[in-house]
């Protein structure tokens, strides 16, 4: 191992990961979430046009991205 990348490594021992969602938090941002992507879709799909894509189209699908990946690290799928 490089003598430079060991030292990255020992310095981050000192400072431990802490997530910006804590585990016992992850169901609900996950739910929640999801919930807020199908409404989005919703609304999208009522009046489609191009304004409305960045506006809810993209939000929407970054939701429901984000929190299939919190609900599945919730129950113990880590993708």
């Amino acid at each position: 191992m490089d003598s430079a990348l060991l030292e990255v490594w020992h310095a981050a021992s000192g400072s431990p990961f802490l997530p910006t969602v804590g585990k016992g938090s992850q169901f609900l941002v996950g739910f929640s979430l999801i919930v807020l992507a199908f409404g989005l879709t919703g609304a999208f799909a009522l009046n489609r046009s191009i304004v409305n894509l960045p506006v809810l189209g993209v939000p929407a699908s970054l939701a429901f991205a984000i929190g299939v990946v919190y609900m599945f690290c919730a129950v113990g799928v880590y993708v």
